[in-house]
């Protein structure tokens, strides 16, 4: 009686460990396949998203800000427009002024939205420029609306920024300090809500770049004088 008894606690014993080896083996089999997809993740190309060219002038009219934002669309993204679905780009400009004594107080904020679409039927692509941004209580208030016939002149109207006004020249004292937090992004709540949840964590979809600096006016550029009429330029 002793004999299978003991026999019994030895199988169950060695039974015990075999699973305990197994889960053993099997944690480190999980851990190593979520650390080589954490590499994969981390090494794999990413649409990367740069802020270049960034200028602020000071004018009699008001700040003015131009830059240019370099980023390509992904094939998945552009894959979304063909598809019928709109893209939409925020970008957003705020001064504040240096204090040291106490938090940096903003004199003045300001916002666009930029829309992309592909419209099939004249297989042209059309962006809408709208001053603010879009909530759910408001449309797409667009001032200026532009076709181009390919997705590369879409994306370059897209990309530069030219003499966006984004202050009043009261609000900006040439004596004092001041910091520029100018931001650039694909704003993905303006995608159809099943489409949300698909994309939510895709690093394809993350066109994002932004820049914190010391505001630096320069004089703004001097505007070339119109043509005085039934004049021609001469080379």
């Amino acid at each position: 009686m002793s004999t299978t008894v003991f026999i019994t606690h030895s199988l169950k014993k060695a039974a015990a460990d075999d699973c305990r080896r197994l889960g053993y083996a099997a944690a480190r089999w999980l851990l190593g396949a979520c650390l080589c997809l954490m590499l994969a993740w981390a090494s794999a190309p990413a649409s990367a998203t740069e802020i270049t060219q960034l200028r602020v002038e000071r004018g009699e009219d008001g700040v003015h800000l131009s830059a240019l934002v370099r980023f390509d669309l992904p094939p998945v993204v552009e894959d979304a427009l063909l598809k019928g679905i709109p893209l939409f780009f925020v970008a957003e400009a705020d001064i504040y002024r240096d204090r040291w004594y106490w938090t940096d107080p903003r004199v003045a904020s300001t916002a666009r939205t930029i829309r992309l679409a592909y419209q099939p039927l004249t297989r042209r692509w059309r962006v809408n420029i709208a001053s603010g941004l879009i909530t759910s209580s408001s449309g797409l208030r667009a001032t200026l609306n532009q076709n181009y016939e390919t997705l590369a002149e879409a994306l370059s109207a897209i990309q530069r920024v030219a003499r966006w006004k984004i202050a009043e020249a009261g609000d900006v004292d040439p004596d004092a300090s001041y910091k520029l937090d100018f931001n650039f992004r694909l704003d993905l709540s303006q995608l159809p809500r099943p489409f949300q949840i698909g994309v939510a964590g895709q690093r394809d979809w993350n066109i994002s770049a932004q820049v914190k600096d010391k505001l630096r006016l320069e004089p703004a550029a001097p505007q070339a004088a119109p043509a005085a009429p039934g004049t021609e330029a001469t080379k």
